[in-house]
């Protein structure tokens, strides 16, 4: 007769299933995006990996992680935050288009967007760049927005999403240089200022207080798929920097309904720059910013045999179902998510 109060929807997922077909036919729509991403690449001649999820060094994102101890080998280790610098250090050896869908594990918050588990699919493919990986991101996800929709328009909560490209492209620098009235990138202390106001935690970073500026002016109302390029440097630790403009990253964010959905860049394949790089992390993290990179001396070690210019993203799987099963929590898309204890 149909199971309506939510909390008890979720700690007992098995009875929410038996009592709404709509729930039910949420994680088959799941199961067929997920089967589509896994086509849709090898279709394109990547190759489908696997790389640990028991980390030594918490690395590839800009997360709080989980820690673990391991008792026989007397170790530390943390789950993964991302899967980037395994399956980057596979293009060193010679792996030139690979991909893995898998957990990631972050000790954020939990809240309709994000849950401490979640799903993510990271690709990389070598002589590629950013530009060339946002046309392979636009194709990836209009593939799966085609299972549900003949052209290519999905409402989500009451919006109209309208995926037929060409998607638009917005320059972050440039935008907001424009909206504040001056080089957001030539006077630091301004925009340092601008996120003071707006209580902005920036660690005294420009590229963060530049960041989340932006997208706090720029991003609400904005609904159909958007790719936000140019990235300042001092936010993109893994990126690659741009030949006209060293303070600035070869990165993008896709955005869809005001929500992240993919991350993706041009990679940084310069073993010194990424050393810098890394130190530079370090010093955020004793100025008590927990989501800085730690250093990963074998990544390092890795870049230094060599890596071909390459492209990568990650994009995230709850989010992009979410979307196209018109879901509004992140938890009506994942079977079993976390809750507190009764």
């Amino acid at each position: 007769h149909g199971l309506t109060n939510v909390e008890t929807r979720y700690r007992q997922r098995y009875v929410d299933l038996i009592a709404n077909d709509d729930v039910k036919n949420i994680f088959l729509s799941r199961s067929r995006i997920v089967n589509n991403i896994r086509t849709f690449l090898v279709k394109k001649g990547f190759l489908e990996v696997e790389t640990p999820i028991l980390h030594t060094v918490a690395g590839g994102a800009a997360a709080k992680p989980f820690k673990t101890h391991h008792n026989t080998l007397d170790m530390d280790l943390t789950l993964r935050i991302a899967p980037e610098l395994h399956l980057k250090r596979l293009v060193v050896g010679g792996m030139e288009k690979v991909f893995e869908i898998g957990r990631n594990f972050r000790n954020e918050g939990i809240s309709t967007q994000h849950n401490p588990e979640f799903t993510m699919i990271e690709l990389y493919e070598a002589y590629s760049d950013y530009e060339l990986m946002m046309n392979l991101i636009e194709e990836l996800v209009c593939s799966c927005v085609d299972l549900f929709s003949k052209d290519r328009k999905v409402v989500y909560q009451e919006n109209e999403i309208d995926f037929n490209g060409p998607w638009e492209r917005v320059h972050m620098i440039d935008w907001l240089s424009k909206s504040l009235g001056y080089s957001v990138l030539d006077e630091s202390k301004k925009i340092l200022l601008e996120a003071d106001k707006m209580k902005i935690n920036h660690f005294d970073l420009p590229g963060k207080a530049i960041t989340e500026i932006f997208e706090q002016k720029y991003l609400e109302g904005v609904t159909n798929p958007t790719f936000v390029f140019g990235f300042p440097i001092d936010v993109s630790p893994l990126a690659r920097r741009n030949n006209a403009n060293p303070m600035i990253a070869d990165r993008f964010e896709l955005f869809i309904n005001e929500k992240e959905i993919a991350n993706a860049f041009s990679e940084l394949n310069d073993p010194e720059d990424q050393l810098e790089r890394f130190e530079k992390q370090l010093e955020l993290k004793s100025k008590g910013d927990d989501e800085a990179s730690d250093m990963d001396e074998d990544y390092i070690n890795a870049l230094r045999y060599g890596m071909p210019p390459t492209a990568g993203a990650g994009l995230g799987i709850d989010r992009l179902v979410m979307i196209l099963t018109n879901s509004s929590s992140i938890r009506e898309v994942i079977l079993f998510p976390h809750m507190r204890n009764e």
